[in-house]
């Protein structure tokens, strides 16, 4: 499978998600999408960056906007994550790294001095249609939510 695009039409593939979920991106046409990849449930800038997306969800949804978290944790990890941290949005348990691949964040980092294959912190913007529209790779936690949604507010009606 080919690689996501700017511009572009996003695979419709399935998400495994919390809430005991299988999702299809298509079932969410008609609304525009944040996809955010993470690292690692826990952690501590992966758990700032849920609460940021947690605290402004009310501002996305009032733009017709889902928010997914993703990570290679696993459902029951996702589960007690979300649990604690109060998310009003899934996360989406990427296992295969299907969709890590697709979208391209698996990437090689330093870890305590050795070289490990990880999520690099990266949202995606889909609009309404199922067309990429936003990227950020390589994120830095701080002010990155308010970016995202300045973004989708550029978007529009898209």
């Amino acid at each position: 499978m080919s690689k996501v695009a700017l511009g572009k039409p996003v695979p419709d593939l399935t998400l495994h998600t919390t809430s005991d979920q299988t999702l299809r991106l298509s079932d969410l046409q008609g609304k525009h999408l944040v996809l955010y990849f993470y690292p690692k449930d826990n952690t501590p800038g992966c758990t700032i960056e849920g609460q940021d997306f947690r605290d402004q969800y009310d501002a996305f949804r009032k733009l017709k906007t889902e928010i997914l978290g993703v990570s290679r944790d696993t459902l029951k990890s996702h589960e007690g994550f979300k649990s604690k941290q109060c998310f009003p949005f899934d996360l989406v348990a990427d296992v295969d790294e299907k969709l890590c691949k697709l979208f391209g964040v698996i990437k090689e980092k330093n870890m305590y001095g050795r070289k490990v294959m990880g999520i690099e912190r990266s949202t995606f913007i889909i609009d309404r249609k199922g067309i990429l529209r936003g990227e950020f790779r390589g994120v830095k936690v701080a002010g990155h939510v308010a970016e995202v949604l300045d973004a989708v507010k550029k978007l529009g009606k898209a």
